[in-house]
């Protein structure tokens, strides 16, 4: 007889936000405080707090009685040596395209006994792709076919990084153009040359509370086109920066940032206030 775990502690809210769309979160007996930020429901009081892939003990871990750690980026050599210390089955995730991001969710799926749940969604989330593609499409003018709005997304902003390449995916998806290398350091005159025509902070942590205000202030970037016609967003972070089935939801936010014309207005995007900033 096969044996499947019963008791997953999860270091990571991307495992978390998996395991509750493949139904079963009741399996999580361990959580960080962010993984109930994403997922309202696993912070209900029935599960353990404990720190995350980059700050994790052991001693937490193990007080939880799991069969199965899960893991994911961004980790530190520390942590790692403590999920390791606890001597437990670990499953260590490292996505970075959207192809890693769905075989993480097969993983997950098989190492639960889940797998046509897992495929079932994935295959939910490469539809809602494939549907707003298909929006684009059918939305483009005979006279701009193949016209992509140039996109700038960041993930952090002191320095600045480019949104991860799952992102660069999803800008793609909704119709944009990606400016520079995902999840690669940049520099505000850089970006400023580029003359984004959209502009969207996803601060890793931050939720929502990006300053876009401030941010467009202390840069200089009063002159792109972004600022000029207001297109300045602040995407929640767990809609851009989780690798899980909630980037469907970044997805949506960024299709309205690119084209608001077609896409209506979602929960979780923010648009810059004055477009002054100054």
């Amino acid at each position: 007889m096969m044996h499947f775990p019963r008791r997953i502690v999860s270091l990571q809210p991307s495992a978390t936000v998996t395991l509750h769309a493949l139904g079963l979160l009741d399996r999580v007996v361990a959580c960080t405080k962010y993984c109930a930020d994403v997922v309202p429901e696993a912070g209900d009081g029935s599960r353990v707090i404990v720190h995350d892939s980059w700050t994790a003990q052991s001693s937490q871990i193990l007080a939880a009685r799991p069969d199965l750690v899960i893991a994911s980026v961004p980790y530190q050599e520390q942590a790692v040596i403590e999920i390791l210390k606890a001597g437990l089955p670990f499953l260590a995730l490292s996505p970075r395209s959207l192809n890693d991001v769905y075989s993480d969710i097969a993983m997950i799926a098989g190492i639960v006994g889940e797998s046509a749940r897992g495929e079932e969604v994935i295959a939910k989330m490469k539809q809602e792709i494939e549907g707003i593609r298909s929006r684009i499409s059918e939305g483009r003018t005979a006279s701009s076919p193949d016209r992509l709005v140039r996109v700038y997304c960041e993930e952090w902003g002191k320095p600045l990084i480019h949104s991860q390449p799952w992102v660069g995916e999803l800008v793609e998806a909704a119709g944009g153009r990606f400016l520079g290398t995902p999840g690669k350091r940049t520099t505000a005159e850089a970006v400023a040359a580029e003359d984004p025509e959209v502009i969207i902070a996803a601060w890793c942590g931050a939720g929502d509370r990006v300053p876009l205000e401030k941010i467009v202030r202390d840069r200089n970037w009063q002159n792109t086109t972004a600022v000029r016609t207001r297109r300045v967003f602040c995407i929640n972070d767990e809609f851009l920066n989780t690798p899980a089935p909630t980037l469907v939801h970044g997805l949506h936010a960024l299709a309205h940032a690119i084209d608001p014309e077609l896409f209506p207005m979602t929960p979780g995007i923010r648009r810059i206030a004055d477009s002054r900033s100054s």
